[in-house]
């Protein structure tokens, strides 16, 4: 019982995250295909970008992993917590850095849930049931890839330079 629990736990996980689901696009193809400037356009002051969305993926990954397996809190490998600034000019480096970010606690999270034994699941977390902070972490996944598809529709095309707003009289 405890396997097919945890096994059906990862399923939600991945299906949120990197694999097919019958929802539509999860939180990796949201940012498989996008521009680098809607990667940094904000729709308004004080308002995330997507690449502070994918970081905060990930820091969150990070802390589910952290309540549930129990493990004291240390390690995320940026400073901070929850949102981290990605402002100024779109360095694919830097960009790239993040998606692997994500991408590395999407794995630490699936593989510690995978390794979730039957005296797990009657365990509670923050005074709820252990499988209610993993399903939370999936539907943090879908809430931001939302919003993502959102933000990607929003972004207004580049201007391109050296032309006037009149250019095409």
């Amino acid at each position: 019982m405890a396997d097919a629990a945890m096994a059906a736990l990862v399923a939600l996980l991945d299906e949120a995250y990197d694999r097919r689901s019958w929802h539509g696009t999860n939180l990796r193809g949201s940012v498989t295909s996008i521009e680098p400037h809607q990667v940094t356009w904000r729709p308004g002051s004080g308002r995330h970008n997507v690449w502070e969305l994918v970081v905060h993926a990930a820091y969150w990954k990070y802390v589910v992993r952290k309540r549930v397996s129990g493990a004291p809190r240390g390690g995320f490998p940026l400073p901070g917590t929850n949102f981290y600034p990605r402002a100024g000019a779109f360095d694919r480096g830097r960009w790239q850095a993040d998606l692997e970010l994500l991408a590395d606690q999407h794995r630490q999270l699936r593989e510690m849930v995978r390794g979730l034994g039957e005296a797990d699941l009657g365990r509670t977390v923050g005074g709820k049931p252990l499988a209610w902070t993993i399903r939370g972490a999936a539907a943090h996944d879908l809430y931001h890839a939302g919003q993502i598809q959102l933000l990607k529709a929003l972004a207004p095309p580049p201007r391109r330079a050296g032309r006037s707003k009149g250019a095409d009289r």
